[in-house]
């Protein structure tokens, strides 16, 4: 051991040697006190501290040393009771660091901790106010949430209170926090005070993303909430500002307020809020939330008042306050859909189903009913109404009319028709009414001069759509009123005057076809034939097609009534006029009347000529019906024979479907003639449009033909025929499976995705697969193998039937398809059916034509 600088406490060992000698070298390298203090870290620690101590007086400014030093001080006492003096002499090694390091925040930081956790309160709160006094402002936020931190956590709350007050004027974004606080300790006056302050501050911010309306809303909570603790704020004035300002959002606010009063003990002014409120909202949600806290309200009045006369031993009976309680209670139940219905009125005063539902809540009271009416018809205004303005005042004039006061109900039915509605219509509804009333009550004279006074021609015309002028002056083009006019005057007034009315709205341009038929009809009753027709054509004039369909029907129809086959060329052109430019879709009928017209009073072949422009005229979907009457017609009259021309041409014109069936229908006509080469043709000609695959009844049926008719022969080229159809419907499903076939390989990418050599190859393959499939369909369809049918042909001798009766059938035909025979037949053949032949060939038809 050598004594270190004359003292002969301090020693060192032969191992401490070099690093001695090094720092006797540099003195001022902090490196080689780094060394040593490395070196001699896990020595005595009284040692270890001494070399700190020497390395500190050599460098009083280095960070890194006093850093580390504190650290290892403050480790060495870790875990030792707070009264040890070992704290209090690391205590004042911090001090002696902050010396020179006052500018270093971790420095105190680590300091200030290290007091807390001594729990050297008033040392520690000084120690923080030092550091915020030595540091710059920049350096504060490291500081401040340690200091907060500590205050918060004291018993007593006014340190932590003083402390957020010099924060928060530094950092006034963080006022939440310091609210929070004041409410957890109670403190609720300042807290709503600060809370007042950030609602009213529009540049504050929230760090919880809370709303302006949020906050407000916490503000009016815990006012409300806390009558007795919150003094410093006007606590009415502040609710009924946010009422005027959150308007959305009245509800909560309103119950707020009630709920303050309710909990400073002022039962009526509470009472007076709510009842203030639900007279003034105009949203259903805050009616709701309001009316149920004013409901709750008064049940716990009433509860309470039950529990307070229970504990005193009071007779329930004779409480007068609890009576009253109760019916106030009841009172306000039984207003709740009046009060929603104010609700609804206040949210759009011109909503006239409400107003009609107001009535109604007020049924039995005359008096409420009448204001209410009178209410509601000088407040809804007719242009902005939703609904029929007009109907408030029909109400009103009809409930005046049940309690027997017409001059009453007269005079609102006057007043009615002097307000300018929006709609024509509207008016005219009036009006209608207005004459309605009069006639349920047999004043007919009345109610003829209320509707003519309605017709009446103002002095200033107006077109009936032009909303620039009043619909008072558009109300003389309404039909409506001069509809009901016209029946009042058909029942009530003269002939001449009925007349005159229908003049009138046909000149005024206003007819339907309907008003046309009525004037008609009328004309018609009181014997005015020629009239009515002129009616009609006036009609007819008017409107176009297909308005007038129903006119001209019901035209055509009374003329021939009228005068049958008297005027026949007159029947005949107005016909004609009819037919003019008439839709496909009305022509039918037309056509039909026509030729009843024809076969009745003038000649059958003008008939026809009727019925074969019908078969061109009709739409398509109804020719197949209209060939059926024609035929019908045609037979009855002339006799089957006369059918075949158009049964020829129908079957040109009528698509497949239709055309098969005529074809199975001129077939059967003509086997029943006994034509049986005829039959023959036609079926050989329908085979054409005929798939084996999806008609088989037409085979079926030309099959049993030939069975009865036939011979071999016939029955070889039925069956040839039947082959041919079935290949050539084949080939053409072959060819668009193979064009499916490419497009869609196409569309997946699969050839485009092989070799140039492979793709034919591959499209081959799929053909065949398609092609044996179909043929395996085809093989189905096929008759049964060995069906063999016995003919007798016609020079067949009796000898040969009797020896025929005798054997075992040996003069079977077998009528297999595919017999050898059959296929060497077919073969033998020109040509094939073309299907896509569709008119009617000459070779088959050119020789049934009668001469």
């Amino acid at each position: 051991m050598v004594p270190v600088n004359g003292k002969a406490d301090v020693l060192f060992e032969d191992d401490d040697l070099p690093y001695e000698e090094e720092i006797i070298r540099n003195p001022y390298s902090v490196k080689c006190w780094l060394r040593y203090i490395e070196f001699k870290q896990n020595g005595p620690k009284s040692t270890l501290n001494i070399i700190y101590e020497r390395a500190l007086r050599e460098l009083p400014g280095s960070y890194k040393l006093w850093y580390s030093y504190l650290r290892e001080r403050r480790k060495q006492v870790k875990g030792k009771c707070v009264t040890d003096p070992g704290y209090e002499e690391v205590n004042n090694c911090h001090e002696r660091a902050l010396v020179f390091m006052h500018k270093m925040p971790r420095i105190w930081l680590d300091y200030c901790q290290f007091l807390v956790s001594q729990c050297k309160i008033t040392r520690s709160r000084r120690t923080f106010d030092r550091a915020l006094r030595a540091l710059p402002v920049t350096q504060h936020p490291r500081i401040w949430p340690l200091y907060l931190r500590f205050v918060r956590n004291l018993p007593l709350p006014e340190t932590a209170i003083r402390v957020y007050r010099r924060y928060l004027k530094l950092s006034p974004e963080n006022t939440e926090e310091y609210i929070d606080y004041l409410r957890s300790v109670g403190r609720l006056d300042e807290a709503a005070v600060r809370l007042a302050a950030v609602v009213n501050d529009e540049n504050f911010v929230s760090k919880e993303g809370k709303s302006n309306y949020q906050l407000w809303h916490e503000l009016c909570e815990l006012i409300s909430q806390n009558p007795d603790k919150v003094t410093s704020l006007n606590v009415g004035a502040i609710i009924r500002g946010g009422l005027t300002r959150f308007t959305d959002q009245l509800g909560k606010l309103w119950c707020s307020l009630a709920d303050y009063y309710i909990r400073s003990g002022h039962f009526e002014k509470a009472r007076d809020v709510y009842e203030e409120a639900i007279l003034t909202v105009v949203t259903v949600r805050d009616f709701t939330q309001v009316f149920d806290n004013y409901a709750q309200f008064e049940e716990n009045m009433i509860a309470s008042k039950m529990e307070t006369t229970a504990e005193l031993g009071q007779d329930e009976d004779d409480d007068v306050d609890l009576e009253l309680r109760l019916a106030r209670f009841e009172q306000l139940i039984a207003r709740r859909p009046l009060l929603l219905n104010s609700v609804l009125l206040r949210q759009n005063p011109h909503n006239v189903h409400e107003w009609h539902k107001r009535v109604k809540l007020y049924d039995g009271n005359p008096r409420q009913i009448i204001n209410t009416y009178t209410e509601a018809v000088q407040t809804v205004d007719a242009i902005k109404s939703t609904g029929k303005p007009h109907s408030l005042w029909v109400s009103f004039a009809k409930f005046y009319e049940e309690n027997e006061q017409l001059d009453d109900a007269r005079t609102i039915f006057e007043k009615a028709t002097k307000v300018n509605y929006k709609q024509v219509d509207d008016l005219a509804a009036v009006w209608c009414e207005y004459g309605e009333m009069e006639l349920r009550h047999e004043n007919y004279d009345q109610a003829l001069r209320i509707l003519r006074k309605a017709t009446a021609i103002p002095s200033k015309k107006a077109e009936y759509f032009d909303s620039s002028e009043p619909v008072q002056n558009r109300v003389y083009k309404s039909l409506k009123v001069w509809s009901m006019l016209a029946d009042l005057e058909e029942s009530l007034g003269s002939f001449q005057s009925t007349k005159a009315v229908y003049d009138r709205i046909i000149d005024l341009h206003i007819a339907t076809p309907q008003i046309v038929i009525n004037y008609a009809m009328f004309l018609e009753e009181h014997n005015y034939f020629e009239e009515s027709f002129k009616a009609y054509e006036r009609g007819i004039a008017l409107f176009k097609w297909p308005n007038v369909y129903d006119i001209w029907n019901t035209y055509l129809t009374k003329f021939i009534d009228r005068y049958g086959g008297k005027k026949l060329e007159r029947a005949r052109d107005l016909f004609e006029q009819a037919l003019d430019g008439c839709p496909a879709k009305f022509a039918k009928t037309i056509y039909l009347l026509y030729a009843k017209l024809e076969e009745e009073y003038g000649l059958a072949r003008h008939a026809m000529a009727v019925y074969e422009r019908a078969t061109q005229a009709v739409e398509t979907e109804e020719r197949h019906h209209m060939f059926n009457i024609y035929i019908k017609r045609a037979a009855e009259i002339y006799g089957v024979t006369y059918t075949r021309a158009i049964y020829q041409k129908s079957i040109e014109v009528l698509p497949d479907e239709h055309a098969r069936d005529m074809c199975l229908r001129f077939a059967d006509m003509e086997s029943k003639l006994g034509e049986i080469d005829r039959a023959r043709a036609i079926y050989s000609y329908c085979s054409q449009i005929c798939d084996p695959r999806v008609t088989s009844n037409f085979w079926q049926t030309w099959k049993e033909f030939e069975i009865r008719h036939g011979n071999e022969d016939t029955i070889r080229e039925m069956l040839r025929i039947k082959r041919s159809v079935q290949a050539t419907y084949n080939t053409q499903v072959n060819f668009m499976s193979s064009q499916m076939l490419k497009a869609t390989t196409s569309a997946t990418g699969t050839v485009s995705d092989l070799a140039p050599g492979q793709t034919g190859v591959d499209d081959m393959k799929m053909l065949e697969q398609k092609a044996h499939q179909l043929a395996a369909e085809a093989e189905k369809d096929k008759p049964k193998p060995k069906e063999k049918i016995l003919f007798v042909r016609s020079d067949t001798s009796r000898s040969e039937l009797a020896e025929l009766s005798k054997q075992a059938n040996p003069d079977e035909i077998d009528i297999d398809d595919d017999d050898d025979n059959e296929a060497d037949d077919a073969d033998q053949e020109p040509e094939e059916v073309q299907l896509e032949q569709r008119s009617v060939p000459t070779a088959v038809f050119g020789g049934l034509k009668d001469e």
